[in-house]
């Protein structure tokens, strides 16, 4: 009796990893519906009924996977940068309590906005930085020279 040999690029430990996707798609989903009506009982159909059905579920695990990703892509868009959200404070007056008195009240005009560390930073006309949130009070010299007038 000959015995055949196994080939070694057959055993397990030579096979290639395969992750599974805990995610079905509509790719998936398709095959598995494709798979089910091929092998299914010549002489006991599947029902008109279940087929629409299970059409009906994938219409809305598409409808689903549509708004999922439309949501992320909302939540992606109010994720702005700090520099963009306080970009508007450019030329403003700012009021915010100095470093050097704790009593003393500074105000300077802002010249530029930054980020660290994803905390918005002022850079102010008098050389200093603050974070936007350490602000007291915010003026726009431009509305009150019109309001003067």
């Amino acid at each position: 009796m000959i015995m055949a040999k196994i080939d070694p690029s057959l055993y397990l430990h030579n096979q290639k990893e395969r992750t599974p996707s805990p995610d079905l798609g509509k790719d998936e989903f398709l095959n598995i519906l494709m798979t089910q009506l091929k092998n299914q009982d010549p002489t006991n159909p599947m029902d008109d009924r279940q087929f629409v059905s299970q059409m009906a579920e994938f219409s809305s695990l598409e409808q689903m996977m549509k708004m999922s990703k439309s949501i992320n892509t909302l939540v992606e868009s109010q994720l702005v940068s700090p520099v963009i959200k306080y970009s508007h404070m450019l030329g403003k007056e700012v009021t915010y309590q100095g470093y050097d008195e704790e009593t003393e009240l500074k105000t300077s005009r802002v010249v530029a906005v930054s980020q660290n560390e994803g905390w918005a930073i002022l850079e102010l006309e008098n050389g200093e930085k603050i974070y936007a949130d350490a602000a007291l009070q915010v003026n726009d010299p431009a509305f009150e020279e019109t309001e003067d007038k």
